[in-house]
């Protein structure tokens, strides 16, 4: 079975002093990646400039996302943990883990959201993501 989050998509410990360098970052994994282009990254921070901190879904977790888009070249998620929680404005705040993704269109990454999903079901698990110390022992909790 296809990895729900590519191993070369997920860092621990990332230095974030906003949640514009936050969302950066995480984005700058699918980046480096080939996901998408520098457009995508710019867009998702105007989404939050625009509507708000919408993306913080649960106290600690951010769903760093934007519309589907020609800056989206596949689809694709990353995920970071930050070394030190940032605010996104709102009541979920701080956030301690960004998961980055980016859709071709509105359907086509539905499969890899519903394996996002059913991990976020799991008791404590934003605490355990933010507990993992290397991007082997994250991926193990998407990916099992």
């Amino acid at each position: 079975m296809e990895e729900a989050i590519a191993i070369e998509n997920i860092e621990v410990d990332v230095k974030a002093e906003n949640w514009e360098q936050s969302i950066k970052s995480a984005g700058e994994l699918l980046l480096r990646s080939g996901y998408i282009t520098e457009a995508y990254i710019d867009e998702m921070i105007k989404s939050v400039q625009t509507l708000g901190p919408y993306m913080v879904l649960m106290p600690g977790f951010a769903l760093a996302h934007a519309a589907p888009s020609k800056a989206v070249v596949r689809d694709g998620m990353s995920l970071i943990t930050l070394g030190t929680p940032v605010k996104f404005g709102c009541d979920n705040d701080p956030v301690s883990v960004v998961l980055c993704l980016a859709c071709i269109n509105k359907t086509s990454h539905m499969e890899k959201l519903q394996i996002v999903a059913n991990t976020l079901l799991k008791d404590n698990i934003v605490e355990h993501m933010r507990d993992c110390r290397s991007a082997e022992e994250l991926s193990s909790l998407f990916n099992e």
